[in-house]
């Protein structure tokens, strides 16, 4: 592979003039049986190189492990675009922000109570010059340098909206030399940050969706020489639980991209396939209040979530045509889609009483502990202590992070919730010694703004009528699969948290979306694959099934049920998603 340079008036690939035709391509949100086809379908829309983040917490889940296997496989999915003649942009964070959990930081740096995150503090950089070491070191082969696809790195991640300490920027960059970087480097800031993130003697970049001639002339203005490009243009954007899905029309946006196209600059489309934010890995936003992120990174892009090219698709295609060279092969046709009759979910098992089977390792402490300081990262934790009066009382609790259920020997008495500020709640005590049960659910660390301090659990003090409660059981549920769960058969509605099971035939596997009509909040899996979470809320009513999660013959579908739940039990497998309705 050619290596990639600058001069004063752009990019130089192989001493040739270049323009960099880049798509976001998430391979983190993409099962890895599915990589090839998305590689294929960007090469066939006329791009000629893919961007992808990496998502720190899950390479590294605890600090002496590190994992590049299965969806993680990075070297795996750089040597796919590249079979496919795609270049690569990596972008490693250590923050990647993309409405991703804890914008990619792992949660065992918030066991650290007073880290500062994205900073100079020692902590915080020894354990960055880990990861990138351990990151970078097996994929050195794959930089352009070495001959593979990997034309640039980024360093940090609009840094410019977070702080301004050029030093910290400079480590970064430093680290990433060390480690073997040796391909151009770059920054990405919106154009108001563009000062704050940016680093001298690195390539300067500019994130917008909007007004390209304008924003490019304010990056010219501030960089007189060089490449001009937009390594976010932003095209579509995320679903938030509660609102309207949000969507952009693709004449609207190809007319944008013929106006950045149109100056010479060179872009990367964000995104070009979203994906899923399988399991619990969506983030959240908090600018006064939490606001979590859907499962769906459907992101109204040129391929849809399912992987189908869209009116986008086509509109893009057609305004590339105009400045690059694009596949003379037709625009690819939709995958096959999977419908099945409705389903019966016909075994249950009640949360509470199963918890030990789930997890059983508990924690006694005097106050309850945090997710971070129990080593978890995803899922649930379980706190109980017992009441010490009986009649009327009133709980208050300084912290829910995120959403917290709150039983009285097993009975539910209300929910409190950290996105509706609650904090406090009044029930009955049936008798002294009752035993009080708080599921606290993580429903995604904030990925963006000063909020990435975010621990989750019950986090200060948990008050009975004023007096302090002590004394607690801490049993970390994560929940990353729910194998072993004691199923049985059962027709009755179970009053609290449960898990429900059924057993499906597929003849031909294809891809589907599981319909939860009637069911409230919750999680679900298929062969042990975790779809992500549900919610009556919206706008999303559906969850992708990607057809590698299914198998011929029989295939395992549990859903956990976080309330009373649907009556009848029944799901659906549709060809069509429901992704809620948009703003008029």
């Amino acid at each position: 592979m050619p290596v990639l340079q600058t001069d004063k008036a752009g990019f130089l690939l192989d001493g040739r003039p270049f323009r960099l035709l880049s798509g976001g391509l998430h391979y983190f949100r993409v099962h890895p049986g599915q990589w090839a086809d998305r590689l294929r379908k960007a090469r066939l829309m006329g791009l000629n190189t893919v961007e992808t983040y990496v998502p720190w917490n899950l390479h590294q889940p605890r600090p002496d492990t590190f994992r590049l296997d299965g969806g993680l496989d990075l070297p795996r999915f750089v040597e796919l675009a590249a079979a496919e003649g795609l270049h690569v942009l990596l972008r490693p964070g250590p923050y990647i922000c993309a409405e991703w959990e804890g914008g990619g930081l792992p949660s065992w740096l918030l066991a650290e109570p007073d880290i500062r995150l994205r900073s100079r503090d020692p902590r915080f950089l020894a354990a960055v010059d880990d990861y990138l070491a351990r990151l970078l070191t097996p994929l050195r082969p794959h930089l352009a340098s070495q001959g593979g696809p990997i034309l640039a790195v980024q360093v940090e991640n609009e840094y410019g909206a977070y702080g301004d300490d050029t030093a910290y920027l400079e480590h970064l960059a430093d680290s990433l030399r060390r480690c073997g970087v040796d391909v151009p480097l770059f920054t990405c800031d919106q154009p108001v940050d563009l000062e704050r993130g940016a680093l001298p003697g690195v390539l300067a970049t500019a994130n917008f969706g909007s007004r390209s001639a304008h924003h490019l002339a304010a990056l010219r203005a501030q960089r007189p020489e060089g490449p001009l490009m937009t390594s976010e243009f932003w095209i579509g954007w995320f679903d938030r639980w509660g609102a309207h899905h949000v969507v952009r029309d693709a004449d609207t946006a190809a007319r944008e991209l013929d106006e950045l196209l149109a100056t010479g600059a060179s872009v990367n489309f964000y995104m070009f396939h979203g994906g899923t934010n399988f399991g619990f890995t969506n983030g959240a936003n908090d600018k006064g209040t939490y606001r979590p992120t859907v499962t769906s990174y459907d992101y109204d892009s040129p391929l849809d979530e399912a992987g189908d090219p869209t009116a986008k698709y086509t509109a893009f295609r057609d305004v590339i045509a105009k400045y690059a060279p694009v596949p003379g092969e037709p625009v690819p046709a939709p995958g096959p889609k999977l419908a099945l009759p409705a389903l019966v979910l016909t075994e249950s098992a009640e949360l509470l009483p199963h918890a030990a089977a789930l997890s059983p390792s508990t924690v006694e402490s005097r106050r309850p502990l945090t997710m971070e300081e129990l080593e978890q990262d995803f899922g649930f934790v379980l706190y109980e202590t017992t009441l010490p009066v009986r009649g009327p009382a009133l709980l208050e609790i300084e912290q829910v992070r995120d959403r917290a259920q709150v039983f009285v020997d097993g009975q539910p008495v209300g929910v409190l919730e950290r996105e509706q500020h609650e904090h406090a709640l009044a029930f009955a005590v049936p008798r002294a010694g009752s035993v009080l049960t708080v599921l606290v659910e993580n429903q995604g660390r904030v990925n963006y703004g000063q909020g990435i301090h975010d621990r989750k659990g019950l986090l200060g003090k948990v008050l009975l009528d004023g007096v302090e409660l002590a004394g607690w059981t801490n049993r970390p549920l994560p929940l990353a699969d729910p194998a072993g769960i004691p199923f049985a058969p059962t027709t009755a509605t179970p009053v609290g948290p449960a898990f429900h099971r059924a057993v499906f035939d597929v003849d031909d596997t294809a891809d589907t979306f599981l319909h939860l009509d009637g069911w409230t909040k919750g999680n679900a899996w298929i062969n042990g694959f975790p779809l992500g979470r549900y919610w009556s809320r919206g706008p999303q009513r559906s969850l992708y099934v990607p057809a590698p999660v299914l198998r011929s013959g029989p295939n395992e579908l549990v859903v956990l049920e976080l309330h009373a739940g649907h009556r009848a039990r029944t799901v659906a497998f549709r060809a069509t998603p429901d992704l809620g309705p948009t703003e008029e």
